[in-house]
């Protein structure tokens, strides 16, 4: 929506690291998009060419933006992160080297692993990340110690297969606790999260309790509801 150097930033960063194993960098803006970050969009389609792939979303708010995503990925797999350098895009050739090893888990960042960190960011908002952490962990069987963090690996064709239903910010978190119910393997690497420093957050501190909802319902919904054969989607 506003990011700038930082979108551009990332996309230095990745192309350094795995351009040979990357189809193609989508990037998605909308109405609000700013004209200062469509004009980096737009220097990156010169820079780059056919390899970027920009996407005027039609569903709402940031779940809606990375569901059309989803559905447009044309490579084996889709990495899902921020352009704000809040997913450090260091990481991104770990994730992919990750995958290469498991092609059909999901691999995803953790902040609280060892080695992992919260840079610049609220105690209070620490302390709730990490009491939510460990319920949902319990909540759904699973050692994995960052559920929330949205800078993941998939296979296209599991995200291609999923009914996703959200559309706000616990998307981020359905994008996990769904695959987990239907079966699907994760694998966690340590991250580092950094406060961004350009550009505004769209997610306000209290729309995260809405995240308790996504998970409650995902845990107990039927595992076939979660498909979009199953649900009579196209």
């Amino acid at each position: 929506m506003n990011e700038t150097t930082s979108l551009e930033e990332t996309v230095r960063i990745i192309l350094r690291d795995v351009r040979d194993r990357v189809r193609e960098l989508l990037i998605v803006v909308c109405d609000r998009t700013s004209p200062e970050a469509m004009a980096a969009v737009e220097r990156l389609c010169q820079r780059h060419g056919e390899l970027v792939v920009v996407h005027r979303q039609r569903l709402p708010f940031l779940g809606g933006a990375i569901r059309e995503a989803f559905e447009l990925a044309r490579g084996s797999h889709v990495v899902m992160m921020a352009s704000d350098l809040e997913t450090d895009p260091n990481d991104v050739r770990t994730l992919i080297a990750e995958a290469e090893k498991s092609p059909s888990a999901i691999v995803t960042a953790s902040r609280w692993l060892k080695s992992g960190a919260f840079q610049r960011y609220s105690k209070v908002k620490l302390v709730c990340n990490w009491i939510f952490q460990r319920c949902f962990s319990v909540l759904y069987g699973t050692r994995l110690s960052d559920m929330t963090y949205a800078y993941r690996i998939f296979p296209t064709r599991l995200v291609q297969s999923i009914r996703w239903e959200e559309l706000r910010h616990p998307f981020l978190l359905e994008t996990l606790v769904k695959p987990l119910r239907l079966g699907v393997p994760v694998i966690e690497i340590p991250s580092v999260w950094k406060a961004r420093t350009e550009g505004e957050s769209q997610n306000s501190f209290f729309r995260n309790f809405a995240y308790f909802r996504t998970g409650l319902k995902s845990r107990f919904a039927s595992r076939q509801s979660m498909l979009k054969a199953a649900a009579g989607d196209p």
